[in-house]
Formats: structure tokens, C-alpha cells, sequence
């Protein structure tokens, strides 16, 4: 491998699939990114936007129509077996036998990758504790949390210590507090060199994690650049404003259709590039609306997402 190769490159890459009842969907229309190694990506979408594709394709569980994806330089057509021992894959869905026990999922992993059992046992007993799961290292997988199955995953994913670790939704149905202790594992996994892929519905954990990121939508890479970069294209602001009387229908009228009434007393003001808060206030002002409170209603990040998507 030379020092300047990305961790994956994938270019032109397309998927199509057949449909029982007859005809083709495309999931993929062409995909092209880069992935330098050691990077946190972080790959955004609606639901069917290509995303689980894509990671099924890199780690070799979904074939491709057309196109190319090397890993660590390495073609996943010429060589899949090499390819796919650079990989850990965190899928979606739960794939493990709920009535094994946790270490030996994760030790019957590292078997298929030739790794002795005597040999992965102090890696495994390292990354369980990470995790919080060695204390349940000798319950069955079925007693978990779901908390605690996404962690084992993780887990699982990590054993052969891979350099390039694939999480497709890991923090899906995760509380707040489980999915920020998995966010300072993963942060804490970056830094010691794993590149680190994540797909996502939670804008907020991109956005607190990644550097990089690229929107999929309907199979197409719609933007793609640093978190920095594409907050840049934010020309607009959403504010939600808590008001001291109830709001009237005349009132927001008044405001024309940057305004939108969420409840009584809330409503949803959307400035127009080179609108001033000042501005805004004044047209509140003047049409006889008293501000108690204003707030941000969600991430920077999640604002371009949903302007991107929905062009």
C-alpha cells in the first residue's frame, strides 16, 4: 500500500436491483468518494437513499452492478478475501445467535479470520470492558439490553482489528446516554488511527463526530466536503420563537410564508439570506407579536440536510 492511498476509493460505482413483480430499481446511480485513512465519515441519508447499499458493497456482503471499490488499495474484485480483512462491519440488524454466549461471539469471529482463541482473548477481554459488556461475557447475547447487542456488535466488528471500521445506524434505538458513551468510544478508536465510516440518522452525532461527510439521496451523491463546507452553504436560518400572548391566524398571515404557527403560543420564523435577527424582530414587532424566547430548533448540519434533500 503507498502512503497516499485512500482507505477506500470507490468510483462509478451503481447497483441495480430486480423486483419480484418484474422491472429494475437503481439503488446506486453512480456513486464516486474518497475515504482518507484515518478519517471519521460519516455518510448521510433519507431511508432508501443508498446508504446500506453501499456499505454492503464495500464490505463485500452485496454485489455491484458496475463500478470499482478498492480498500486500502486493494480491488474487492481482485482480491475480496485480502480486501475484506481490512474491514469490521457494525450492521443494521441484529446477526448473531441470540442463545451464545457474548465471548464466544466475539472469539468465534476471530476464528474466521484465523485468529487462535488464546490469541484473541486479551483483545476481546479489552474491547468488552471498552464497551461495558465483559461483565456479561458469560451471559447469552439474548439477556442484553439493545443497548448492549449494538455494543456487541461493535465488538464483534473489532476483533480481528481491522483498520477500517463500517457502522451502518450503530445508535439506532440507543438511549442518549448509551449512544454518547458509544460516541467517545469511537472518537477515542479514530484517534488511534481506524477509519472510521458511519452511516447515520441522527445529524446531531455526524455533526459532532465527523469532519467529513457526504449526503446520499435516491442513489446520488447530492454534496459532499467537510462539516465546515457544507454548513458554508447555509444561507438561511430557522428559528423557533416562544411568544408572551397566544399568536392569531392574522398575525402570521402578517409575516407572510417565511412564518409558519407550530402551537398557540410557538412559531416557526425562517430568515431569507441577508435578513437580520434585527429585522425579524421588527417585523414581529409589528405585527403585535410579544417574543418570550428564542431557540434554534436542531443542528446546523440537520438545516442543510433537509434543504439538500428537499430541492
Amino acid at each position: 500500500m503507498q502512503s497516499g492511498t485512500p482507505a477506500i476509493l470507490i468510483k462509478d460505482l451503481k447497483k441495480t436491483y430486480e423486483l419480484e413483480k418484474g422491472g429494475r430499481t437503481e439503488a446506486l446511480k453512480g456513486v464516486s468518494l474518497s475515504i482518507s485513512k484515518g478519517e471519521f465519515f460519516s455518510l448521510l441519508g433519507p431511508n432508501g437513499a443508498g446508504k446500506t447499499t453501499l456499505i454492503g458493497i464495500v464490505s463485500g456482503l452485496t454485489n455491484k452492478t458496475n463500478g470499482s471499490v478498492e480498500v486500502n488499495g486493494i480491488s474487492i474484485d481482485e482480491d475480496p478475501s485480502k480486501a475484506k480483512t481490512f474491514i469490521g462491519l457494525v450492521p443494521q440488524e441484529m446477526n448473531f445467535d441470540i442463545f451464545e454466549k457474548v465471548i464466544n461471539i466475539v472469539i468465534y469471529q476471530a476464528g474466521y479470520y484465523g485468529i487462535t482463541k488464546s490469541e484473541a482473548m486479551p483483545y476481546a477481554e479489552e474491547i468488552l470492558k471498552k464497551l461495558g459488556l465483559w461483565e456479561k461475557r458469560n451471559d447469552k447475547a439474548e439477556t442484553l439490553s439493545g443497548g448492549m447487542k449494538r455494543r456487541l456488535l461493535i465488538a464483534r466488528a473489532l476483533i480481528h482489528q481491522p483498520s477500517i471500521l463500517l457502522l451502518d445506524e450503530p445508535t439506532a434505538g440507543v438511549d442518549v446516554e448509551l449512544r454518547r458513551g458509544m460516541w467517545d468510544f469511537l472518537r477515542e478508536l479514530n484517534a488511534s488511527g481506524t477509519t472510521i465510516v458511519l452511516t447515520t440518522h441522527y445529524l446531531e452525532e455526524a455533526e459532532q463526530l465527523s469532519k467529513k461527510v457526504a449526503i446520499i439521496n435516491k442513489g446520488e451523491i447530492i454534496e459532499e466536503g467537510s462539516v465546515k463546507e457544507l454548513l458554508s452553504k447555509l444561507n438561511f436560518v430557522t428559528l423557533l420563537i416562544d411568544t408572551s400572548e397566544p399568536l392569531t391566524e392574522l398575525q402570521v398571515r402578517a409575516l407572510g410564508e417565511s412564518a409558519k404557527k407550530v402551537d398557540e403560543n410557538t412559531l416557526e420564523l425562517t430568515l431569507a439570506p441577508g435578513t437580520s435577527v434585527n429585522a425579524a424582530f421588527g417585523k414581529l414587532s409589528a405585527a403585535g407579536i410579544s417574543v418570550a424566547n428564542v431557540r434554534n430548533p436542531g443542528g446546523r448540519l440537520e438545516e442543510v440536510f433537509l434543504h439538500l434533500i428537499n430541492k
